[in-house]
C-alpha cells in the first residue's frame, strides 16, 4: 500500500507541521516503518489524510438509492446476508 499511496499523493505540495503524539503510538509507527521499509513520515501523512477525509462535509445530498423490502430486517438476516456475500466472493 505504501508505494500506491505515495504515488497517488506525491503530486501534492507538502506543508511541514509539528504534531504531539503518544509515545506508545510513536514507537509502534517506528516499528512498522522499520518492518515495512517505509519512512515514518509516510505513516503520518496517510493518517492525516484519512482524518481529513473523515472530517469532510459535503455540500449536496448524496444520491443513494433506497431499497424498500416492505419490512424491517432482523439483525440475524443482515448477518446471514453479509456472510453469504463473503462466501460467494471467496468462491469466485
Amino acid at each position: 500500500m505504501g508505494n500506491v499511496w505515495w504515488g497517488y499523493h506525491n503530486h501534492m505540495g507538502l506543508k511541514k507541521t509539528t504534531v504531539m503524539v503518544d509515545e506508545t503510538d510513536l514507537e509502534l509507527i517506528k516499528q512498522a516503518a522499520a518492518r515495512e521499509g517505509r519512512p515514518e513520515s509516510e505513516f503520518f501523512r496517510e493518517a492525516f489524510h484519512l482524518a481529513a477525509i473523515r472530517s469532510r462535509r459535503w455540500q449536496n445530498d448524496w444520491d443513494i438509492p433506497v431499497v424498500d423490502l416492505g419490512r424491517s430486517l432482523t439483525a440475524e438476516e443482515v448477518h446471514q446476508n453479509v456472510q453469504d456475500a463473503i462466501t460467494d466472493a471467496e468462491d469466485r
